[in-house]
């Protein structure tokens, strides 16, 4: 790179003033939300005899499902394109020939290990078929590290549970006592 190039175009650097130069501005800032957060009334869930409301759930990335179709099959059809997404690599598709005629491949095994997924939402967002989906339900817990491995029978349960919408599938669960996801 030549200094005398036409095709750069140099920038100066700005020249603060007074109040760039110093932090009291943002001082004044970082005070004024930690005053508003100090006043601001506290609220405490006893967790898990009730259960914390999540102000927006279509925007909360919780407990995976797999989708069904119209006629109750399961929706996915093995493109690999939610493994290949992930960057937890924590999704496993093994794929088979599909008894059906609109399809040509159908996943014969669909598991994935919540405890190495990050809930990023990128398979939600790869998948082409919307198969796959977040729900809202964030109170998931397990003895064991097997019982976290959703395998594609486990991943449709959630979608009977879920399928009335995320406000259905809240009662359903809120009736345990221990609060935690019953598959």
């Amino acid at each position: 790179m030549k200094t005398d190039d036409r095709n750069i175009n140099w920038v100066q650097e700005p020249r603060l003033g007074l109040a760039g130069r110093s932090y009291l501005l943002l001082f004044v800032q970082g005070l004024t939300t930690t005053l508003r957060h100090f006043f601001s009334r506290k609220k405490t869930v006893q967790s898990p005899e009730q259960r914390h409301e999540i102000p927006d759930p279509s925007i909360y990335r919780g407990v995976h499902r797999l989708n069904r179709d119209q006629q109750g099959r399961v929706k996915c059809v093995a493109c690999f394109l939610c493994a290949t997404a992930c960057p937890a690599n924590c999704i496993d598709i093994v794929a088979a020939e599909s008894p059906w005629t609109d399809r040509e491949k159908y996943p014969q095994s669909f598991t994935i290990d919540e405890l190495r997924c990050i809930f990023c939402g990128m398979c939600e967002e790869a998948c082409p078929v919307d198969a796959i989906e977040l729900t809202s339900l964030y109170d998931l817990s397990g003895k064991s590290r097997e019982e976290m491995v959703f395998d594609k029978e486990k991943l449709l349960s959630v979608y009977d549970q879920t399928k009335g919408g995320e406000e259905g599938s809240r009662s359903k669960v809120q009736g345990s006592r221990n609060s935690h996801l019953n598959l």
